[in-house]
């Protein structure tokens, strides 16, 4: 834009600004005098006496005359739960199974305590199936081992068959080594579980020898199979021809318990004995029925076995 326009606009509206302030006002209307003062005061000043309510002091009036009701507390009660006939019957189910049940879900998943608990359960299953016993607790009790026909763990678990039979070594050994014909011959064998030896088998064994003592009953020498199955106390009872045999066995590891032991008894095992002729006293751990308590009934019931000269089946129907 033009300079000199620039100017001749600026000088435009100051002067028509100037013409407003002293114009003067239409007729009709009410005389408005407008004064300006400068920053400047000017007069004298007059000293105010002190407020009434010195050092900020505030007063409040009360502007009504009724009280205002206080109002109390409410606190709402928490609503009673209410359990179902189906979760009161859970619950009583859960107090007598160790079994999962009722752990409940996360969407379509398992728990994230229950799904480790599981993976920690699964893991102490396997080790104790791949485990080996101590040799520590062998020669504390004074037990000699002998040997299967089982090379490996592999070969343990695939091919059952071989571990229901002696080794020719073990055959040879044991003859050498044991009373022919006592009236019961205890053996112990890791099974499918070494830490069921490992935690319970001093406890049984121990318990089980006193309590045979005390009811006056012979016992053989005892003696430990490594990978042995609870069919080859038939092969023993060819061999050692005893009365009773009874066979201390680690169970199949399960997701509650990897350390729980059998005791296996039959009266005159020999190759060819059928499953019925067999008895057995499962579950023996710190969780299940104690191994000190185990090893005294187990006393009890070889007593009853020799008494009616038969076991499992034929000893029920002895009984009558």
């Amino acid at each position: 834009m033009n300079e000199q326009l620039i100017q001749t606009i600026t000088k435009l509206v100051v002067e028509k600004l100037k013409s407003n302030e002293v114009s003067q006002p239409s007729a009709g209307t009410a005389d408005v005098q407008i004064k300006l003062h400068s920053k400047q005061a000017t007069g004298a000043l007059t000293e105010l006496p002190p407020p009434e309510n010195p050092n900020g002091k505030v007063t409040f009036h009360q502007t009504t005359s009724a009280k205002p009701e206080k109002k109390s507390a409410v606190h709402p009660q928490p609503a009673e739960k209410t359990i179902s006939k189906q979760e009161e019957f859970i619950e009583e189910l859960k107090k007598k199974t160790p079994s999962r049940i009722g752990v409940g879900r996360a969407g379509s998943r398992p728990k994230t305590n229950t799904w480790l608990q599981f993976r920690l359960d699964h893991a102490a299953a396997v080790d104790a199936v791949y485990g080996e016993v101590p040799d520590k607790i062998l020669h504390q009790l004074d037990l000699f081992q002998v040997q299967t026909r089982v090379k490996d763990k592999e070969e343990y678990i695939r091919r059952p068959d071989l571990g229901r039979k002696l080794s020719d070594e073990a055959k040879e050994l044991i003859k050498k080594r044991c009373a022919f014909s006592p009236s019961v011959q205890i053996v112990t064998s890791n099974g499918l579980s070494a830490k069921a030896i490992e935690e319970n088998l001093e406890d049984v064994y121990l318990s089980l020898v006193q309590s045979l003592g005390n009811l006056g009953i012979e016992t053989g020498t005892p003696f430990y199979v490594d990978k042995g199955r609870v069919a080859l106390m038939d092969e023993i009872g060819d061999v050692l021809q005893p009365d009773v045999v009874v066979m201390l066995i680690g169970e199949r590891p399960g997701l509650v318990s990897a350390e729980s032991l059998s005791a296996y008894l039959c009266y005159q095992p020999r190759i060819g004995t059928i499953e019925a002729d067999r008895m057995v006293v499962s579950n023996i751990h710190k969780g299940g029925i104690p191994p000190v308590e185990a090893g005294a009934y187990l006393g009890t019931l070889i007593q009853k076995i020799l008494k009616y000269e038969a076991s499992g089946v034929s000893l029920v129907k002895k009984e009558g």
